[in-house]
């Protein structure tokens, strides 16, 4: 029961758009609730084993309370909607909450697998609601009010948040697919799931998208040997003129020629550098950070684009919470990281190797997903991050525990005994 509880809060997560939200309760919704059922499950639970302490429990705590000093910074520096500003703290702290609940609520390694096959089964879910998008919309040219956002927002505006997240979990099937040699129903899921999530990224138009998934395969390919990633060269080169014209039309307007000849990048991508200037004259002005929940009350005075986003979370976090924020964030990225390596050192079979290697890529697509976009704080995209950090870390643990008790068995085996030997 605890198991369907947590994949059915994953489910909720991220297809919240779709389903009841609020509960007419400010800075509370359907997700919270959901949370604090499964908690109580977990706490009141009895026979539950000792954890090793958890390797992001201390920069996921710093994490913590830095944000909640920018809040203060704001709340007490530039005093707007207090609710607003405490909505906002408890929606950066909340979702992150998601790993020490899976943390502690997954005991063996049958629980592990099931929820990391969950997770993955919403992913392919999320991503077949893009292609029915793209198919409402037609595979023609590329047209910006035509871009498939699953379940992640209500129109084209949110399109890159979707990317973000097909492209964060793609590795995972990848990897199941080239390294689960002999779990012939994983590899099939690999399959099936890339595929899925391929054509999802490719009808969200989203540059971004494209490159973290392309380097995704790459890294993968990579490591499973020259001859795979020549062979995925092959199928690339094979399978580009079948891929939608919008894709490239996409990429190629990125860089454009205007009618005196002169080259200039989209509208897009300037507007981004100028945020970006923007924020770093922001936070020149305020070493110590704007506060939580300022940086589009304040951009307009630094740029020409005001109310927007930064579009990049680790510049946003600068100019919000300043260095000592953007610090404890660089340490709970490398952390999640650290957390990944240790877990693929420890991998010696085709099933922890998928799981391992394929987290671990998920991983640098999530750090990169955050330059051109900020869906860090996104409870929708972060989710099943959150829990298969939590799910590959108890995984490992178990395995590790596991080997250990085989090792002492071995030791503590008596002498195997011989009669015919003994007889000579």
């Amino acid at each position: 029961m605890l198991n369907a509880l947590l994949a059915l809060l994953v489910l909720y997560t991220i297809n919240q758009i779709h389903l009841p939200a609020d509960l007419g309760i400010p800075g509370v919704n359907v997700a919270n609730l959901l949370f604090a059922g499964v908690l109580a499950l977990v706490l009141l639970r009895g026979d539950a084993a000792p954890r090793p302490p958890s390797r992001l429990g201390g920069p996921l705590r710093a994490y913590f309370l830095l944000m909640a000093l920018g809040a203060l910074i704001g709340i007490a520096t530039r005093p707007t909607d207090l609710m607003s500003d405490l909505t906002y703290l408890k929606t950066i702290i909340f979702y992150p909450l998601y790993y020490f609940l899976f943390y502690y609520a997954v005991d063996d390694l049958r629980s592990a697998r099931r929820l990391v096959l969950a997770i993955l089964a919403v992913a392919v879910v999320a991503g077949l609601e893009a292609w029915s998008e793209a198919r409402a919309y037609g595979l023609g040219g590329y047209s910006e009010t035509h871009r498939a956002s699953g379940p992640f927002g209500p129109d084209y505006r949110t399109a890159n948040r979707a990317g973000v997240f097909y492209a964060m979990l793609l590795p995972m099937f990848v990897a199941f697919f080239l390294f689960a040699r002999h779990k012939l129903s994983w590899r099939m899921l690999g399959a099936v799931g890339a595929l899925v999530l391929v054509g999802g990224i490719l009808v969200t138009y989203s540059r971004q998208s494209y490159f973290i998934g392309l380097l995704a395969i790459l890294l993968l390919v990579w490591r499973r040997g020259i001859g795979t990633t020549l062979l995925a060269g092959l199928v690339f080169a094979i399978a580009l003129p079948f891929l939608p014209q919008g894709a490239f039309e996409r990429v190629e307007e990125t860089q454009q020629e205007t009618a005196t000849g002169e080259e200039r990048y989209d509208e897009s991508t300037e507007s981004r550098w100028e945020l970006w200037q923007g924020a770093f004259a922001m936070w020149g002005e305020n070493p110590a950070g704007v506060g939580l929940n300022r940086f589009k009350q304040e951009i307009g005075n630094y740029s020409g684009y005001s109310g927007k986003d930064a579009h990049n979370f680790y510049v946003l976090t600068l100019a919000e919470a300043g260095p000592q924020g953007v610090i404890a964030l660089l340490w709970l990225v490398f952390s999640m990281w650290r957390l990944a390596r240790w877990a693929a050192r420890h991998a010696d079979d085709a099933e922890s190797r998928a799981l391992t290697y394929g987290f671990s890529v998920a991983l640098v697509g999530m750090a990169l997903g955050n330059v051109y976009g900020s869906p860090f704080s996104e409870g929708s995209v972060m989710c099943a991050i959150w829990a298969l950090c939590a799910i590959i870390e108890r995984y490992t643990q178990l395995r590790m525990q596991q080997a250990w008790h085989a090792r002492q068995a071995l030791q503590e085996a008596p002498p195997h005994f011989d009669p015919a030997r003994r007889a000579g």
